[in-house]
C-alpha cells in the first residue's frame, strides 16, 4: 500500500541573551564546571521568586515577526508539571494557551519550488539541566548550569511531506535565526533541538493516525536519516495490518534505528496552570513596532538585492547570504574596493565593466581562497583579521597589476595570519609583480636563447611549449612577472 507521510516539527532554540530565563545567573550552558552558574532562583528553592527576562521576551517576538507571525498584544506564563531528575522545581515555565506568537509561516525553496511550511506557534520557556551518564558507572549525575536558560518552542503544522524536506526546512530556519542574532543555533552544542511529530495515512485518506514524536537527534543530517528509519517502520506495521500507537522513541544514531522511550503524554497529564509568581505581558502597537526595527535584511531578500544590484548568479548569492557576516564583508569589500580603484585610475567614476569585473573577482576570492582558510583554521568569518578595507585593498592591487594571482595567495595567508595590510607585506615579501616589458624582455631573450627545441616546437605550431617558456620566465622572476604579458612578448619575439 502507498502511505502519504506526514511531519511536523517542534524546534527549541535556546536564545543568546546575557542572564538565564527567570533570574541573573550568566546564560552559559557550558561554563568551565558543572554546577557553576546557578542560584536558588533556577534551582528551585522553596520561596524564591522568578522574574521575566525581558529581552528574551523580545527575541522570542522578533523570530516571530521575521517568521509572518501574529504577535498578540496579551501574553503568560503557565507551569506545565511533569517530573525528570534534571527539572529541579518538578515542573517547567512555558507557555499553554497564549504564546508570545501566534500562526505564522515560512517559505522554503524544496526542489526548485517555494513550499510555505505553517507555523503553529512560538512560545517561551525555560530549559532543564543536563543529564551526565558517566561510562561504566551504575549511577546518573546532573548540571544545572543548563536550567532555566531561555528556550524558544517553534511549533510547526504537519506541512512536511518528506525526511529531505523537514532538514531542508531546519537548515533555511536557523539561517534565519542567525542572521537575526537569536541564537547560534549550533546543534552540536545543543543551542537548535529538534523533536520530530511523524504519521503515515494510506494515499488519499484525511484522517491522520497515531503519531510518533522522535527525539535525540543533533544533526540536520541525524533528523533526515531518523525520519526515513520511521517512515520505513511505520510503513512495515502497517502493512503487516497491526495498529500503531502514540508513542516517544528515542533516535540511537550508531545503531541507525529508533527506541521507543515511553507512551506519548496528552495535554492533560502536563496539568498546565497560570504561573502564580508571574504577571501575565501586555504589548502596545508602538512596542512591537519598536521590535520590529531591530530586525535586519533577511537571507531571501538580502539574495535578491545581490542579484539585481552586483548582477550575481542566484546561486551565486545564496552562497553569500549563507552567513549574514559573509555577505556584509562582501558588500563592504565592493564599496571600499570601487574606491581603491578611482584613487589608482584616478577617474571620478568606475566603469560599469570595471565595476562587474571587480565584484566577480571580490566573489571569487571570498569563496575560494579566504574560505579555504577559514576552513582550515576552524573559525568564522567574524573571527578572521582580515579587514573588508584591506581586502579590499588587495583585490584592487590584482586589479591594478601590481601583484599576480599567486603572489596574491600568499600575501592573503599573511593577511589572514596577522592581520597586516596587504601593500606592506607586498614590499616586506617582495611579491610586487613586474609588468615593466623593458625588464621583461631581457628575460624572455634569455629565456628563448636557453630553449631552442620549444622554441621550434611553437613554430612548428605546438602551443603547449609556449606554456613552458612561460613557465621558465615565472621561474626566473620568482613568480612576479604578469604571465599574460609574459605570454604576448614570447608571442611577439618568436614570430
Amino acid at each position: 500500500m502507498k502511505y502519504e507521510t506526514i511531519i511536523g516539527l517542534e524546534i527549541h532554540v535556546q536564545l543568546k541573551t546575557k542572564s538565564k530565563m527567570f533570574c541573573s545567573c550568566p546564560n552559559e550552558a557550558e561554563p568551565s564546571e558543572p554546577n557553576k552558574n546557578v542560584c536558588p532562583v533556577c534551582l528551585g528553592h522553596p520561596g524564591v521568586l522568578p522574574t521575566i527576562n525581558k529581552q528574551a521576551v523580545e527575541l522570542t517576538i522578533m523570530t516571530g515577526q521575521a517568521l509572518h507571525c501574529q504577535i498578540p498584544t496579551e501574553s503568560k506564563f503557565d507551569r506545565k508539571n511533569y517530573f525528570y531528575p534534571d527539572l529541579p522545581k518538578g515542573y517547567q515555565i512555558s507557555q499553554y494557551d497564549q504564546p508570545l506568537c501566534g500562526e505564522g509561516y515560512l517559505e522554503v525553496e524544496i526542489g526548485g519550488e517555494m513550499k510555505k511550511v505553517r507555523l503553529e506557534r512560538i512560545h517561551l520557556e525555560e530549559d532543564a539541566g543536563k543529564l551526565l551518564h558517566p561510562t561504566g558507572a551504575n549511577y546518573s549525575l546532573v548540571d544545572y548550569n543548563r536550567a532555566s536558560t531561555p528556550l524558544m518552542e517553534i511549533v510547526t503544522k504537519p506541512d512536511l511531506r518528506s525526511p529531505e524536506e523537514a532538514r531542508i526546512f531546519l537548515q533555511q530556519l536557523r539561517q534565519i535565526l542567525r542572521y537575526i542574532g537569536v541564537s547560534n543555533a549550533d546543534m552540536e552544542k545543543g543551542q537548535l533541538r529538534c523533536d520530530a511529530n511523524i504519521s503515515l495515512r494510506p494515499v488519499g485518506v484525511e484522517e491522520l493516525l497515531p503519531k510518533t514524536e522522535l527525539k535525540n537527534m543533533n544533526s540536520f543530517k541525524a533528523v533526515e536519516q531518523a525520519l526515513k528509519y520511521e517512515v520505513s517502520r511505520q510503513a512495515e506495521v502497517l502493512d503487516a495490518g497491526q495498529k500503531l500507537h502514540q508513542a516517544t522513541r528515542g533516535w540511537n544514531e550508531s545503531l541507525g534505528e529508533s527506541v521507543e522511550q515511553r507512551t506519548k503524554e496528552g495535554e492533560a497529564d502536563y496539568r498546565y496552570f497560570p504561573d502564580p509568581d508571574l504577571p501575565p505581558l501586555s504589548f502596545t502597537k508602538e512596542q512591537l513596532k519598536k521590535i520590529k526595527t531591530k530586525l535586519p535584511e533577511l537571507p531571501e531578500a538580502r539574495q535578491r538585492r545581490l542579484v539585481e544590484q552586483f548582477g550575481l548568479s542566484s546561486d551565486e548569492a545564496s552562497l553569500l547570504v549563507s552567513e549574514r557576516t559573509v555577505g556584509e564583508f562582501f558588500e563592504q569589500v565592493i564599496s571600499e574596493a570601487r574606491e581603491w580603484i578611482k584613487s589608482f585610475e584616478g577617474k571620478d567614476e568606475v566603469l560599469t565593466s570595471e565595476a562587474q569585473k571587480v565584484i566577480k573577482q571580490t566573489y571569487n576570492w571570498i569563496t575560494s581562497p579566504l574560505f579555504k582558510l577559514l576552513n582550515k583554521e576552524g573559525i568564522t568569518l567574524d573571527e578572521c583579521k582580515i579587514t573588508p578595507e584591506n581586502f579590499a585593498e588587495l583585490m584592487a592591487m590584482i586589479e591594478q597589476g601590481k601583484v599576480n594571482s599567486s603572489a596574491a595567495e600568499k600575501v592573503l595567508a599573511v593577511m589572514f595570519a596577522k592581520g597586516s595590510d596587504p601593500l606592506q607585506v607586498v614590499d616586506e615579501m617582495d611579491l610586487g609583480q613586474i609588468g615593466n616589458k623593458g625588464e621583461l624582455n631581457e628575460i624572455i631573450k634569455k629565456v628563448i636563447e636557453d630553449n631552442p627545441n620549444p622554441v621550434s616546437d611553437i613554430k612548428a605550431g605546438k602551443e603547449s611549449a609556449l606554456q613552458f617558456l612561460v613557465g621558465q620566465a615565472m621561474k626566473e622572476t620568482k613568480g612576479k612577472a604578469d604571465p599574460q604579458i609574459v605570454q604576448e612578448l614570447f608571442k611577439e619575439k618568436i614570430k
